[in-house]
């Protein structure tokens, strides 16, 4: 899910732009922003975002891929469609990868949903890892990051988002037909 283009999920929920927040402290701004807001706190919907964009805030910044996605958009780093590079040798990795788990997933001598099981452990991993990598790239500048360093992180994110769809995709209910290809 990706928050709108021309809203900042961070200044929504008033917190500061960071990669390395907790969920607790992102859903006790949500909750402050949302009960302060509320007419029946003495708030109004028209002093501030609505309980949507509220809402969209909160998720962004829960999922830690979207919410790497809305700092970079903060530091006006490249987006998905002007940056589609990928970290060197990705791409061969993941086509034998894929080509892997066609083979152990449909080969019912290997027990299809074991394999279906490790290789889903095997992208969370993947996952966890390009998620300390993007936070490691996050942390590594100050206020003002060079574009260098805003394109590395953009290359790790799509790279990252590469992964989540595998995860999508390991997913026995998993429909292409009715998916959302993003």
């Amino acid at each position: 899910m990706a928050h709108a283009p021309d809203t900042n999920p961070f200044s929504t929920l008033g917190l500061d732009p960071r990669f390395d927040l907790e969920a607790s402290v992102i859903e006790r701004a949500y909750l402050i922003k949302l009960s302060g807001a509320h007419p029946d706190t003495g708030g109004s919907w028209q002093d501030g975002p609505d309980a949507a964009t509220l809402n969209l805030a909160r998720m962004t910044l829960l999922d830690h891929e979207q919410r790497a996605v809305a700092l970079l958009d903060v530091h006006n780093g490249p987006n998905a469609s002007k940056c589609k590079d990928l970290p060197e040798g990705f791409l061969m990795e993941m086509m034998t990868r894929r080509e892997e788990i066609e083979e152990q997933i449909t080969d019912s001598n290997t027990g299809g949903e074991v394999s279906r099981s490790n290789w889903e452990a095997w992208a969370r991993d993947e996952r966890t890892q390009y998620s300390t990598v993007v936070g490691a790239l996050f942390d590594s500048f100050d206020d003002l990051p060079s574009s260098e360093i805003l394109t590395k992180i953009r290359v790790q994110l799509n790279a990252w988002r590469y992964i989540e769809r595998l995860i999508e995709q390991l997913d026995p209910e998993y429909n292409p037909a009715d998916a959302d290809f993003r």
